[in-house]
């Protein structure tokens, strides 16, 4: 009985170590910030991946769900690395970023741009910053975001991967 009690308790041990550890990493990892979407652009255009913006903002409680639940998961998983480009735009930050056409902008100006007024936003958009699917705004189910998230990411690139758009953006077609 003694030596049950042991393997209960080392268990237990390795698995609070385990949770820690997926905590640590899941914390450690972030949604990378937008600094240059021109350059994010082009990166789109040769791999035929669409862009995500993620508007957020500090203290935005629905942002941190948003992020610790659903996009540092994927993340960590990898599952949309060869799918799409993925960059956070933090409206309260006042520094400046390159925009698709190149010019500096703030987030907030990004932000009154595409008529975001709500955080969390997350637009689908081209190579020169056109939406390519329906936006998300909010996140009020958790637990069918991902979803939501997966149809409109796949929706995004079904649009990219159309003749027309290729021919706009500069590509050719076979």
């Amino acid at each position: 009985m003694k030596s049950t009690g042991k393997w209960n308790l080392a268990f237990r041990a390795l698995a609070l170590v385990l949770f820690s550890a997926s905590l640590a990493a899941n914390t450690a990892v972030e949604v990378p910030l937008g600094e240059n979407l021109q350059a994010d652009g082009r990166q789109s255009a040769r791999n035929d991946r669409p862009i995500v913006l993620v508007f957020s903002a500090r203290n935005c409680s629905y942002c941190e769900l948003l992020e610790a639940n659903i996009l540092r998961p994927n993340i960590i998983s990898g599952y949309y690395d060869d799918q799409i480009i993925m960059r956070k735009l933090m409206l309260d930050n006042a520094l400046p970023i390159r925009d698709f056409d190149g010019q500096r902008r703030t987030p907030s100006a990004l932000s009154s741009r595409y008529q975001v007024h709500v955080t969390p936003t997350v637009l689908f958009v081209d190579a020169q910053g056109n939406e390519l699917a329906p936006r998300l705004v909010g996140i009020n189910t958790v637990e069918m975001y991902g979803g939501y998230l997966d149809a409109a990411i796949q929706e995004a690139r079904r649009k990219l991967a159309q003749p027309r758009h290729a021919q706009a953006a500069g590509r050719e077609t076979l």
